[in-house]
C-alpha cells in the first residue's frame, strides 16, 4: 500500500462527514440539555406558588405560639437557662 492510497470506511466520505456527525451528536446533546433545563425551570417556577402557603404557615405558627402563651395565664413560661462557663 503506497502513501497515496486511502482506504475509506463505507458510509464515511471523509473528514467533513465525520465532523458533520460529531456536530449532529453535539447538537442533539445540547437539545437534550435544553429540554432538561426547561423542565428544571418549570419546577422552580411552580415553587413560587408555594410562597403564599409558606406565609400562611408562618402566621399559623405565630398564632399557635400566642395561644400557647395565653393558655399559661399570668405566669410566664418557666425557662431554665444554662449557665455559661
Amino acid at each position: 500500500m503506497c502513501a497515496e492510497e486511502v482506504t475509506s470506511i463505507s458510509g464515511v466520505d471523509g473528514p467533513k462527514d465525520v465532523a458533520d456527525r460529531q456536530l449532529d451528536a453535539l447538537l442533539e446533546r445540547l437539545d437534550r440539555l435544553t429540554a432538561e433545563l426547561q423542565g428544571l425551570n418549570r419546577r422552580l417556577d411552580s415553587g413560587e406558588n408555594l410562597a403564599p402557603i409558606v406565609r400562611e404557615l408562618a402566621l399559623l405558627n405565630e398564632s399557635l405560639q400566642a395561644l400557647a402563651y395565653a393558655s399559661l395565664g399570668q405566669q410566664g413560661p418557666q425557662v431554665r437557662r444554662r449557665r455559661a462557663g
